[in-house]
Order: structure tokens, then sequence, then C-alpha cells
């Protein structure tokens, strides 16, 4: 039997689909209240409908929120908009990806589009939620990873990849990114590899996975206040194991912030 997770705010990007919508189904079960983000309101709203009518979950534990992680203005509004109306959230759950496409793209920010919906966006809707991010025992934050980010590597001279690109390389710096990023130690977080998943995101893995449900169950786990985590931890599925070497490193976690601030043009 799991532990309710009743008077709970957790925030999950990327929730209409795959892992993310399989853990807000799963959080929202157990009682929490689950702030829904889609690229779209109409996404959003759909897959909250969706949860309603599939489930029975009471619909005033779920919110629809959106933005388009292309924009970082729609991040910095969604952000806004979460202190204002839950100026207490719990969790965040960092989940929202999108394949690099295979040409190489640039938003209107000006970054590799991978590189910012991945990474950058959570960066900065992270540190703009900081002031709503409980120090209750049990705030955290969860960044969906992947085992690709062990093949990545971060072009610190040429991060939107404008020199040199690969699909497959733009996705694991953004995933590599995203992993030494739960190391910043302006919040407790943690990042974990939910493993290949039944997900939009399979054909960059090139075969079978699990069901999203499986993935999901992984995420929720680590949002539990009972599950203790250590700041900056890695976790392969529901086991902690060593990241990326960089991962670790101080040196890259602080080059990192601010390469990512000058990139989103905030500084935290």
């Amino acid at each position: 039997m799991f532990s309710s997770l009743s008077g709970r705010t957790v925030l999950v990007t990327g929730a209409t689909s795959g892992i993310g919508y399989e853990a807000a189904r799963q959080l929202a079960e157990r009682g929490s209240t689950v702030l829904l983000h889609g690229r779209t309101p109409e996404e959003a709203q759909g897959a909250t409908d969706r949860l309603i009518a599939t489930t029975g979950i009471d619909g005033t534990l779920l919110r629809p929120l959106a933005a388009d992680f292309a924009r970082l203005e729609e991040v910095e509004n969604l952000a806004h908009a979460v202190v204002r109306e839950h100026p207490r959230l719990d969790v965040l759950v960092n989940n929202a990806a999108i394949a690099a496409p295979e040409r190489h793209t640039l938003t209107t920010d000006g970054n590799e589009i991978a590189f910012q919906v991945n990474f950058l966006a959570h960066y900065l809707l992270t540190n703009l939620l900081e002031p709503a991010l409980t120090t209750d025992p049990g705030g955290r934050v969860v960044n969906v990873s992947s085992s690709l980010h062990r093949t990545g590597a971060i072009q610190w001279n040429d991060p939107q990849r404008i020199r040199r690109y690969s699909r497959l390389a733009a996705y694991a710096q953004s995933q590599l990114a995203l992993t030494v990023f739960a190391a910043d130690p302006r919040v407790t977080a943690v990042s974990v590899n939910p493993g290949i998943c039944e997900t939009g995101l399979l054909p960059l893995y090139g075969h079978a996975g699990a069901p999203a449900t499986e993935g999901a169950a992984h995420v929720v786990r680590l949002c539990d206040p009972a599950t203790e985590i250590v700041n900056g931890a890695y976790y392969d599925r529901d086991e902690r194991v060593a990241p990326a070497a960089a991962a670790t490193e101080d040196r890259t976690v602080k080059r990192l912030n601010k390469l990512a601030d000058l990139l989103v043009g905030h500084t935290a």
C-alpha cells in the first residue's frame, strides 16, 4: 500500500503524455494536488479532462497550466502564475523533453531547441520557483534524466552546436546538463533515469520499452517525502548509482550555472 501524499502540491512539466502523464495520475491518485503542465492550454486541459474521465480522480486535485518551453517568456509567465497561486510548492518534477530534431534548430531565444526545452527552460523555472519550493521536509526537485547523459558532453564554447550538430549529441548534452543541475546547492534536487519506456522519445533508444506507468513509478517514489534523498543524487530507476563524473564536479556545476544564466538572460 502506498503512503498518502495528500496535502502536497506537485508541478509536473510535460504532463500531457508519457511518463509525465502517468506520474501526474499516480500522484493525484495518492492525494496530491497536481499542477499539470502542457505546451498549450488545450493540451493541458485535454490531459486533465482525460484523467478525470478515466480514473475518477477528483478534479479539484488537478490544475492545468500551459507554457511552450521553446519560448522562455512563457516559462517565466508560468513560474509567476505558480508562485502567485501556489506560494507553497512541495515538489517540482522537471520532466518535459523533446528529441532533438534531425536538422539543427534554434528557438526564438537563440538556443538549440533540445538544450532549451530539456534543460534551460527547467533551469529558469526551478530558479524562479525557488521561493515557493518549500523548505519543509521533503520539499524537492526531481529531474527526469536519461542514461544517455553518460554519452553527453557540454560544448562550452558552442553550446548551441552551430559548428557541429548531431541530434543524439544534442539530446545527450541536454540530459547531461539536467543531471549536473541536480547538484546545484540552491534547492534539494535529484535526477532519475526512469528506464527506457514506451514514450515519444523511444525512437532515440531504438528498441522496445517498458510501459510509461513503470517509468512514472520511479519518478513518483522520489516525490514521496518518505523517500530520503541526498542533494545531487542520481537514480537508475530505484537504485542510487553514480552519475557521469561531470555531474559531481563543483567546477562543472558553477560553470553550467554561469552559462545557463547567460543563455536565459536571467540571473538568480
